[in-house]
C-alpha cells in the first residue's frame, strides 16, 4: 500500500493504520492523505486520477481516534476498489427511484443521504472490525449517540420535545446502525449503554422503528449484486422519507 502523507500534522497515526489495515487488505492505488486546517467535514475522501485522497482535519489527525478513522477509510477505499454495490450505487438515481411521486420533506430526503452512508460504514466496517481493535469504536459510537440525545434537552409537561439541535428522528435511525453494527460483529453485552441510549432515541422519535432499521443494517448481505443493493437502500429510503413521515405527521 502506497501511503503518502501531506499537511501539518502527525504521519504515526496513518502508518499505524496501514500496518493493520495490511494484516488483511491491500490497496492497489496510492493513497495521498492531506491533513487539513479546517475542512468542512471531519473526514472525506475521493478517487481522482487513480488514486484515493483523505482529507482529515488537523483535529481528528491529533486525536485518540486518528487511526481507527484512517483506518475506516481505508476500508472505504478498498471497497471503492472493488466495486462493491454499497459504493457504487447512486443515491441520486435510488432517491429518484424510491420517491417518485411522492410529497417529501426536504430535511427528510436530506436525511436519506446520510442513511445510504450508515449501508456504506456497515460494509467498511466489516473490514476495520475484521483487522483493527474495537474497542474505540463502540466508545465513540456511545459517545456520539449520547451526545445527539443530550441535546435535545427541553420538554414540555406530556413528554414532547420543544427545543431540538439534533434531529430525533435522524438520532433514531443512527442509533439503530449502532446498534446494527455492534451486534453484527458481536461487540457489546446485552446491557451495554448503548441499548439504554437508544431506547431514549426511540422515545423521541416514536414515527420511526428502531428496530425495523436495526434489521435493515444488520442484515445487509455481505456480498449483494447491484440490484439487491439496489432494493435494500430503496427500502430503507422509503421507510424513513415515506412511512415514518407519515407517522410523524399523524
Amino acid at each position: 500500500m502506497d501511503l503518502h502523507v501531506h499537511g501539518p500534522g502527525p504521519t504515526v497515526p496513518f502508518l499505524r493504520a496501514r500496518d493493520l489495515f495490511e494484516t488483511g487488505h491491500d490497496l492497489d492505488r496510492p493513497v495521498h492523505v492531506y491533513v487539513r486546517d479546517s475542512p468542512d467535514e471531519r473526514t472525506w475522501t475521493a478517487h481522482p486520477d487513480g488514486k484515493h485522497v483523505l482529507n482529515i482535519s488537523r483535529q481528528a489527525a491529533t486525536s485518540a481516534m486518528a487511526r481507527e478513522l484512517a483506518l475506516h477509510e481505508f476500508a472505504h477505499m478498498a471497497r471503492h476498489e472493488h466495486a462493491h454495490p454499497s459504493h457504487t450505487q447512486s443515491t441520486e438515481e435510488v432517491l429518484f427511484l424510491a420517491l417518485s411521486g411522492k410529497s417529501v420533506e426536504r430535511r427528510r430526503v436530506t436525511h436519506c443521504y446520510q442513511i445510504a452512508n450508515h449501508m456504506k460504514d456497515i460494509y467498511a466496517d466489516d473490514i476495520t472490525l475484521r483487522v483493527g481493535p474495537t474497542d474505540k469504536l463502540v466508545a465513540f459510537l456511545e459517545s456520539e449517540l449520547a451526545a445527539a440525545v443530550a441535546d435535545n434537552p427541553a420538554r414540555e409537561q406530556d413528554g414532547l420535545r420543544i427545543t431540538s439541535t439534533a434531529d430525533p428522528e435522524m438520532t433514531a435511525v443512527n442509533a439503530a446502525f449502532a446498534l446494527a453494527l455492534v451486534e453484527r460483529h458481536d461487540l457489546v453485552a446485552e446491557d451495554h449503554r448503548l441499548y439504554d441510549l437508544a431506547h431514549a432515541a426511540a422515545n423521541d422519535a416514536p414515527g420511526v422503528d428502531l428496530a425495523a432499521f436495526k434489521r435493515q443494517f444488520e442484515s445487509l448481505g455481505p456480498d449483494p449484486d447491484e440490484s439487491e443493493y439496489r432494493r435494500r437502500l430503496a427500502d430503507a429510503v422509503r421507510e424513513y422519507a415515506v412511512d415514518s413521515g407519515q407517522q410523524a405527521a399523524d
